[in-house]
């Protein structure tokens, strides 16, 4: 694996901007971030993409730094472009982004040119049996969407181009309305958020009155504890290390009822003290650690469940006999299925959780690589860095 400190930075764009105003004519080209060689990023100049059918083409205004853009800069996978991995396909990262609708498809009346929006990431195929099931985050013909290949699928920030550039093309099935209110940093949590909410749906939905468990306290693992708490989960317990001593506090203003640090002790052991030996009825790993899974399993309580939204970088090993005889589920998500997001943007709306805590750093277009390394070092203790376009 590159170490994200040698992204190499190549500017082969025009020094002026390209973006256009809402309802003003959209330029031919624009900036765009091209990833060459694992962790190797390009700043180069793109054509601005064409709306197709249903859907819109979005003038970004601000794009988060994700963990799994950082996987995909430096390994490649879970990207999957014209049946491979990513590198040198001038390909463009990035799938937490807002924007202003620019530009309108043929049949799009659901949308206007200057509303301002969040963007989901998956747009499925809404042929296979998945998307037709409503999972269209599992979406079967994932990755087809190529000439030869095209059945429909986009996975912007994937499969297709995302929103390290000043355009991009998204469905209209994607797309969340962004209030006024809110500012563009803010409004990229709202995929994050989507994420959260629909890890706690699949756990149950209506978890009013019924414990969690929340390990690891990054912007997943935050948002969930601020969802949950909007939703009237108690008690609500954030679990983490030493190193995230900052991101605990923050966590205590999400509205966690209690704190544990790994180092004072077994997690397992303050879960079970904390719920007087019962154990909580759900888990959300999203600390990606090798020891989390099987930590949860022993944190939940007969008949519980664990969701895991994170990505491990090894095999894990879990007590398959503890889950079978205590019939406890486990589920896997991958990022905001179900319509999670306008879910998420409603709460976030309401000031149901101070979502903005999680945003601590910007950057300008012209600094993603500076944003990327932010992120992976946890630079000055960053937790979502925000390219601003």
């Amino acid at each position: 694996m590159m170490a994200l400190d040698e992204i190499e930075m190549a500017n082969e764009a025009s020094p002026g901007g390209t973006a256009a105003k809402a309802g003003a004519r959209v330029a031919q080209t624009m900036r765009a971030w091209v990833l060459d060689g694992p962790g190797k990023l390009r700043l180069a100049e793109k054509p601005v993409p064409q709306p197709a059918a249903a859907e819109v083409l979005v003038r970004i205004g601000a794009t988060a730094v994700c963990g799994t853009d950082l996987e995909v800069v430096s390994r490649g996978a879970p990207a999957l472009v014209r049946g491979g991995l990513p590198f040198n396909q001038n390909f463009t990262p990035g799938h937490e982004y807002m924007g202003t609708v620019a530009k309108l498809g043929a049949g799009v009346d659901e949308f206007a040119v200057g509303d301002r929006v969040a963007v989901e990431v998956h747009a499925g195929c809404g042929r296979c049996e998945r998307c037709r099931e409503g999972m269209y985050t599992a979406c079967l013909n994932y990755g087809m969407n190529y000439p030869g290949h095209d059945k429909g699928h986009r996975a912007n920030g994937f499969t297709t181009d995302g929103g390290f550039a000043e355009y991009a093309v998204n469905h209209v099935n994607t797309l969340v309305r962004v209030p006024q209110a809110m500012s563009d940093e803010e409004a990229t949590l709202i995929v994050t958020a989507g994420t959260a909410t629909y890890g706690l749906d699949v756990l149950g939905g209506l978890i009013a009155g019924q414990s969690l468990a929340v390990i690891g306290p990054g912007a997943i693992g935050l948002m969930a504890v601020g969802v949950a708490k909007a939703l009237g989960a108690a008690p609500v317990i954030l679990i983490g290390t030493q190193r995230d001593r900052g991101r605990l506090d923050i966590g205590r203003r999400f509205g966690a009822d209690e704190i544990v640090t790994v180092e004072e002790g077994d997690p397992v052991d303050a879960v079970r003290r904390i719920t007087r030996g019962r154990g909580v009825d759900y888990a959300m790993e999203c600390s990606g650690a090798p020891k989390a899974v099987n930590q949860a399993a022993y944190m939940v309580s007969r008949g519980g469940r664990i969701c895991l939204a994170a990505f491990a970088h090894e095999p894990v090993l879990v007590d398959v006999a503890h889950l079978v005889s205590n019939n406890i589920y486990v589920f896997g998500i991958r990022g905001e299925g179900r319509s999670a997001t306008r879910r998420a943007a409603a709460l976030m709306a309401e000031r149901r959780f101070p979502a903005k805590l999680v945003h601590t750093h910007t950057f300008p277009l012209a600094e993603v690589p500076t944003a990327i390394r932010y992120a992976a070092e946890r630079v000055e203790d960053a937790i979502k860095v925000v390219v601003k376009i």
